[in-house]
Order: C-alpha cells, then structure tokens, then sequence
C-alpha cells in the first residue's frame, strides 16, 4: 500500500461524473478506489513498472553485518 499520495485534477463531463459516483456507491467503494485501480491495471496492461511510496528499499547483494572481504591495495 502507498504511503504517500499525489493530487491528480482531471475535468469530466459532470452526468458521467455523477453517474460514476452513484456506481461507486453501489459497489461500495470510493471514486479514488476505483480511480488508483484503474491507474494500477492500466500500467500493469502497458507494462509500465513502478515502486509504490512507502515501499522498503529492496535488500543489497551483500546481506547486512556480513564481512567484508579486503580490497587489494595497487
């Protein structure tokens, strides 16, 4: 889950809107549910790769406290 969030404004035609709203009360869910799962499916179609805000960076190659080896001196 993002932990952060972004503002996106888009203009629509206000019958869609309105009957967007009516349907997304009916499902039970908000328009912004149903607005970031479309972006989400929408990427995932065009295989467009992402890091969800809040994600922990990934772990490095060399796991953490592990020793290191010497650098050879030149």
């Amino acid at each position: 889950m993002e932990l952060k969030t972004a503002r996106l404004t888009l203009l629509i035609d206000p019958a869609k809107k309105a009957a967007f709203e009516r349907l997304c009360a009916q499902q039970d869910l908000t328009p912004s549910q149903v607005v970031r799962q479309l972006i989400r499916d929408y990427l995932a179609q065009h295989g467009a790769s992402y890091v969800p805000s809040g994600t922990p960076p990934a772990p490095s190659r060399r796991a953490a406290g592990a020793p290191q080896r010497p650098r050879k001196a030149r």
